[in-house]
């Protein structure tokens, strides 16, 4: 019994949840002669939730977490976070505020340096008001399909 209750659970994270994935840089990546300041205008605004992915090339470049000053002077050397194993990392928002990200390899001081703002989740928008009798509906044919959705699943594990 307590196998259903947590597929509920599970199912209804996943569908209510709406962080975004963003490749740094798009499909540049996280290398030199990106405009990164561009790339965030092009993206924002970043929420609480969304993900930071950072693909580069596996040891000509790492991915280092900084306060404002050393993103500033491009200085690494007192990291908050650092990585440069494999050839991507992701970063998950996980609190309102400014984040820094450098390149390490020398790279940051030809702009390979990324500062991303990250808000808090929007409200819930509300559901449009004008068709009083639409809602109602809607809201059944949703409710109707992860009925259906959860019935599937656990047809299949039982």
């Amino acid at each position: 019994m307590a196998m259903p209750i947590l597929l509920l659970s599970f199912f209804l994270l996943i569908s209510s949840s709406y962080a975004n994935k963003y490749n740094v840089g798009d499909e540049k990546g996280w290398n030199p002669g990106v405009n990164y300041t561009l790339w965030v205008n092009k993206h924002r605004p970043f929420h609480v939730g969304d993900w930071l992915v950072f693909y580069y090339q596996s040891g000509m470049a790492d991915v280092v977490q900084v306060d404002e000053t050393a993103y500033n002077k491009c200085d690494a050397s007192h990291p908050i976070s650092n990585y440069s194993k494999g050839r991507s990392y992701a970063f998950e928002l996980n609190e309102t505020k400014r984040y820094y990200f450098i390149c390490s390899y020398g790279y940051c001081y030809q702009g390979m340096k990324v500062s991303i703002l990250a808000h808090p989740l929007p409200p819930p928008s509300p559901p449009p008001s004008d068709d009083h009798s639409a809602a109602p509906r809607a809201g059944i044919i949703s409710s109707s399909i992860v009925g259906f959705a959860i019935a599937a699943i656990l047809r299949f594990l039982f």
